[in-house]
């Protein structure tokens, strides 16, 4: 669904990404680790066009994006969860899911799929509720729903576990599960908390110095020794 060939970016004189090639295919979940600084929240900013590519092609399933911009993108079918969250904490849970359907076209751009309710029933508890009320956790399943909202073919998610208290961290581990399983879309993650990267990779990539520097099968993570690459 995703392929990356070799992109290069450049903030200034310095080199944040040299030569990232990865892909991330339909029905699986691609986790990408990395210390902080190492390049990858640049990456999923290029992916999604907010940043530019030097050098280097992104494809969304088959099709070259490179040169698009995120809304066109957004409307090809990626979903891109941010890191913060960045949910629009004056606007009610209810607002900000009807933000997700932006992209969504015909009659099913002006309701809420009811199976956003049932991945993460708390929503629809807190409906009315601003988004800015809610606790982190709460804020994160909000900013998922979100994106799911859109039906992606492809979905982003930038360290979902940040800040987040463990039985949240559960709820969402299911849900990203859930939805690798169902088999409609690809799962880009994006995380530093290892066993939490473990239990959802089908695949995963290391960055380090903005290269991509090993990749493998997610049930070799442990024999490979990936918890070295993120430990501090």
């Amino acid at each position: 669904m995703l392929e990356v060939k070799a992109i290069n970016q450049f903030y200034g004189g310095s080199q944040i990404l040299r030569d990232v090639s990865l892909a991330a295919p339909m029905s699986a979940c691609t986790v990408l680790l990395g210390r902080n600084g190492v390049g990858k929240t640049t990456l999923l900013k290029c992916l999604m066009g907010v940043l530019p590519v030097k050098t280097g092609h992104i494809f969304l399933d088959g099709k070259d994006i490179t040169n698009l911009k995120p809304y066109e993108r957004a409307a090809l079918g990626m979903a891109y969860v941010p890191q913060g969250r960045e949910i629009f904490s004056r606007l009610t849970v209810e607002e900000n899911l009807h933000m997700g359907l932006a992209v969504v076209k015909g009659k099913a751009a002006s309701q809420i799929p009811e199976d956003i309710y049932d991945m993460f029933p708390v929503l629809k508890q807190m409906l009315y509720r601003r988004g800015g009320d809610l606790s982190g956790g709460q804020q994160q399943q909000l900013a998922i729903a979100r994106a799911l909202i859109s039906r992606p073919k492809l979905l982003i998610l930038d360290e979902p576990t940040e800040g987040i208290q463990p039985s949240i961290i559960k709820d969402i581990e299911r849900v990203i599960k859930m939805l690798s399983e169902r088999g409609d879309m690809a799962i880009l993650l994006v995380e530093q908390y290892y066993d939490f990267a473990e239990a959802l990779a089908d695949h995963y990539l290391v960055m380090s110095r903005g290269q991509v520097v090993k990749n493998g099968l997610g049930e070799d993570m442990e024999k490979d020794n990936i918890r070295n690459f993120v430990a501090l």
